[in-house]
């Protein structure tokens, strides 16, 4: 069985974004600005259905999707591209692939004891993120 994402989570830890920044290509001045970020992530997840809010002071990206279900992804708050993405469980971890135009795109989700972890990945870039469950 999935774990169970739901609740709201405060970022501790952000390992190696502003090489995953470079990797899709995002301007110089936003890389600055967004490495110096502490987003929170809201997570509402029941059953298939999850929504994560990613939020913080320079911009928020909310993303509503249906595990297993292929869907247009609009990174317009991202890198300005879109891409099809599909989100499935690979035993206790949320695993997604974005197919576009950045080879090797996409992230993985878990939770380790009251830990959600995130892993961005694109075209060789790997970030590590660790937010704290409030």
């Amino acid at each position: 069985m999935p774990v169970d994402l739901n609740g709201y989570w405060k970022m501790i830890s952000n390992d190696n974004f502003e090489e995953y920044l470079k990797a899709l290509d995002v301007n110089v001045a936003i890389r600055k600005i967004a490495t110096l970020l502490k987003p929170d992530k809201d997570i509402t997840h029941d059953g298939d259905h999850i929504i994560i809010k990613t939020l913080s002071t320079f911009k928020n990206y909310n993303m509503d999707f249906h595990v297993g279900k292929e869907f247009e992804e609009d990174l317009s708050g991202v890198d300005d591209r879109k891409c099809m993405t599909t989100i499935t469980w690979e035993g206790d971890k949320l695993v997604c692939v974005q197919k576009g135009e950045i080879e090797g795109r996409g992230w993985t989700h878990w939770v380790e004891g009251d830990e959600l972890h995130l892993e961005l990945r694109a075209a060789g870039a790997v970030s590590k993120q660790v937010f704290k469950k409030t």
